[in-house]
């Protein structure tokens, strides 16, 4: 079976810091990876040569089986590859259906826009309540559920998602793992760049686990969690480590 994407001896960086060397990773049709390690260890920049934000200094990058490396960005997205950044990544001063607006106009052209709106406020009817709010007065979970709502609504034949967890309260996590999972179940291929481990090892089937910008070890689920739990987090004796 061909990868729908296919990172092979990545080396990348940002001028004259290097960030990532010689990682090799794949992500098959309707699987499901999470890509694993601490703060600081590459997991955006893989994150980033995967969806065509930076071109690798070193080795190829593959989607569908045609090499795209240094290929622009919307290449990727006409590919069936989405980004749901790290961040929030919405327009502050616009409101809620006009950045959905905005983002689906793009896509799916002026016919798509309303069809796409409505499936949007159906997956996340707290953002159908505040369709008229300005997003930058959202809190910050409902802020990331709106960035997500311009992805998930696009059915991408592989979703790239770096950090969706970071700074959401627990309760807004699992929403949004739950749409992960419900968009995979639909025949989407993930890659789930994470910090927090336990709803990656839930979704995922497979484990990539970065070090230092490098692969030290892959394997399936089920043998991942002991080994990445030992290399994030650093204990003090008799310290309990996170669930």
């Amino acid at each position: 079976m061909t990868p729908i994407l296919d990172l092979r001896s990545v080396s990348a960086g940002y001028g004259p810091f290097h960030a990532l060397f010689d990682v090799s990773l794949s992500v098959q049709p309707g699987e499901a990876v999470a890509l694993l390690g601490a703060n600081g260890v590459g997991k955006t920049t893989v994150a980033r040569v995967a969806t065509g934000l930076i071109a690798p200094s070193e080795g190829s990058v593959w989607v569908n089986g045609t090499e795209m490396t240094g290929a622009a960005t919307f290449r990727f997205a006409r590919a069936g590859v989405a980004h749901a950044p790290e961040g929030r990544s919405v327009f502050a001063t616009l409101s809620v259906e006009e950045n959905l607006r905005l983002s689906f106009r793009q896509s799916k052209g002026r016919r798509g826009v309303a069809p796409a709106l409505d499936q949007a406020f159906t997956q996340f009817p707290s953002l159908a309540r505040r369709r008229r709010m300005l997003a930058g007065d959202l809190s910050g979970g409902e802020q990331r559920m709106l960035s997500m709502a311009r992805v998930l609504v696009e059915a991408p034949r592989l979703l790239v998602a770096d950090e969706l967890s970071l700074g959401l309260a627990p309760i807004i996590v699992d929403e949004i793992y739950n749409d992960l999972a419900r968009l995979r179940s639909e025949g989407t291929a993930l890659l789930i760049v994470e910090q927090q481990i336990s709803h990656a090892l839930a979704l995922c089937d497979r484990v990539v686990l970065l070090e230092h910008g490098t692969v030290i070890w892959e394997g399936p689920t089920e043998d991942a969690e002991a080994r990445v739990v030992a290399k994030i987090f650093d204990h003090a004796a008799g310290e309990e480590p996170p669930a």
